[in-house]
């Protein structure tokens, strides 16, 4: 039976992130809604409550019964999580007036407590409350503090409980992770079984149950998601996997071709369908970028019902959906965050059960299967791409013409960056979480190229570092490699005559422009 620690989300931004920590222990773990504690389930192993963006003394502040869990299992409370034990249990959280955000350092660390075992005495953690635990409950007791706050830690005397008020999970809390290491396999006793190995021999098994010899049909994107999905169906069930690849017209420049070329060479069976004229007519003239969302996705549905409909006897759609999509499709407020494509059920004409092989997988992990399948390189370490493509990365309306001039200056950029060496031997491609460049059609710029005035448009590139797209810092590219790639654009370009570098981060902008 398969090990599993439950993370209980009362709506922090690094839910996910704690996950992620856990999964890198080689834990398989689960995110549920605050109030969604499984009963009975002999695989849970420990339990972690999340931060969330209320005070315990908010009217909507989330809350649970603590007793479903704590005394059963190992329980960690962080941020949120540790000022709710606190609160429910006779302690005390106020508004001080003392709030901590930032770097901060643990003092009188008891070094003793297994969950700080292996603790530096002066270790430094991220701190992100405005409330401040005043007074714990009776059976509990002090195990850490900083300069501002005596309880930034405590654990109970009488059960497994401990609850620590800083982020673990968060890249500033420098021991953070062991923190995580100590309570998830030393305190919780996982035997750090779940590996891509694991994933892949027991997938391949539970697929190969539930499909039997069922032909199942799946889109390709060309992405690393529907690209490991397919090779995963692929091992599992063969030719009765059919994959169907949608042309828009506004892939990268050769990409469809090339994709097919990666695709059949892994041995898949797939159906190229080049529909870029209707994508084309259908988004003549229309500049708003949610509206040409909606309309692409509308011609790719139609455009791949057609043609999984002459598969008559088809019975599933595989899809490559991974666990932050179906956990950012819906919060636990219920209110949507991100409309995710993959996510929101099937049409009702085409009666298709679904197929998710990958819907328990972060986007890392997903990689670290392709590794395991022993998929090209260049497949894996794609850069995430839209799914409207180069659509969202023209700013104004759409001719294939615009997207023209995209794709070249894109091309020029992402093989310039995977044919720049950095000083590990690494590429500058796989130094970076995701790349491109952006035509901003409705502006135009002077210039002067050998004796004549220009009045061309300008391309702005753009690259950012990040773990999972969540937050991102612009990637700060070598000089000496900006000033190449601008000048080969601008010469080779039909249309450029100026480029500009996106130099901003998210929070508060977004990756893509559009």
């Amino acid at each position: 039976m398969q090990q599993k620690i439950i993370i209980l989300d009362f709506g922090s931004q690094t839910t996910q992130l704690i996950g992620r920590r856990v999964r890198e222990l080689d834990t398989f773990c689960e995110i549920l809604p605050y109030n969604k504690f499984p009963k009975d389930d002999p695989s849970v192993i420990g339990v972690i409550l999340s931060g969330s963006p209320y005070s315990v003394h908010d009217k909507e502040a989330f809350k649970c019964n603590l007793d479903n869990f704590v005394g059963r299992y190992p329980v960690l409370g962080i941020c949120y999580g540790a000022q709710f034990i606190s609160y429910a249990n006779g302690g005390k959280v106020e508004q001080t007036g003392t709030r901590e955000y930032g770097r901060a350092r643990l003092t009188s660390i008891d070094l003793d407590d297994p969950i700080f075992k292996g603790f530096d005495q002066d270790s430094q953690v991220w701190m992100s409350h405005g409330d401040t635990i005043t007074a714990i409950p009776d059976d509990c007791q002090v195990i850490a503090s900083t300069a501002d706050v005596h309880f930034a830690a405590y654990a109970s005397k009488s059960n497994p409980l401990w609850a620590v008020q800083f982020h673990p999970e968060v890249f500033h809390t420098t021991q953070g992770t062991l923190l995580l290491k100590n309570f998830v396999v030393d305190i919780c006793g996982s035997k750090q079984e779940w590996s891509p190995a694991s994933f892949v021999e027991t997938t391949v098994r539970e697929l190969k149950e539930q499909l039997g010899n069922d032909r199942v049909i799946l889109g390709l994107s060309g992405g690393v998601d529907s690209s490991v999905c397919a090779t995963l169906l692929n091992r599992a069930i063969g030719k009765n996997l059919t994959c169907i690849f949608v042309d828009h017209g506004m892939l990268r420049k050769n990409e469809f071709q090339k994709v097919m070329d990666a695709y059949q060479g892994l041995g898949l069976n797939v159906i190229g369908v080049d529909a870029s004229d209707q994508f084309f007519k259908d988004l003549e003239g229309v500049d708003d970028p949610e509206q040409k969302r909606k309309i692409i996705g509308r011609d790719f549905v139609e455009v791949f019902n057609a043609e999984a409909k002459k598969i008559t006897d088809a019975k599933w759609l595989a899809q490559g959906t991974i666990y932050p999509d179906r956990i950012e499709s819906l919060s636990i407020t219920g209110m949507t965050i991100k409309s995710h494509h993959n996510v929101g059920g099937l049409p009702e004409d085409m009666k298709l059960q679904l197929c998710e092989p990958l819907k328990w997988l972060f986007k890392d992990e997903v990689r670290r299967v392709g590794r395991q399948l022993e998929m090209p390189e260049r497949l894996i370490k794609r850069h995430p791409f839209p799914g409207p493509g180069l659509a969202v990365r023209i700013l104004g309306d759409i001719t294939r013409e615009k997207v023209r001039i995209l794709q070249d200056a894109d091309d020029i950029y992402i093989e310039a960056m995977h044919d720049y060496t950095m000083p590990d031997g690494t590429s500058l491609y796989d130094n970076v979480w995701q790349a491109g460049a952006v035509l901003l059609s409705t502006i135009r710029s002077v210039g002067v190229m050998g004796d004549e005035r220009t009045y061309e448009h300008p391309v702005a590139l753009r690259a950012v570092t990040s773990k999972d797209a969540m937050t991102a810092d612009w990637a700060h590219l070598p000089y000496d490699f900006m000033a190449k790639v601008s000048n080969e654009i601008i010469n080779k370009v039909k249309g450029v005559n100026r480029v500009c570098y996106d130099i901003s981060s998210k929070p508060p902008s977004t990756i893509e422009w559009e």
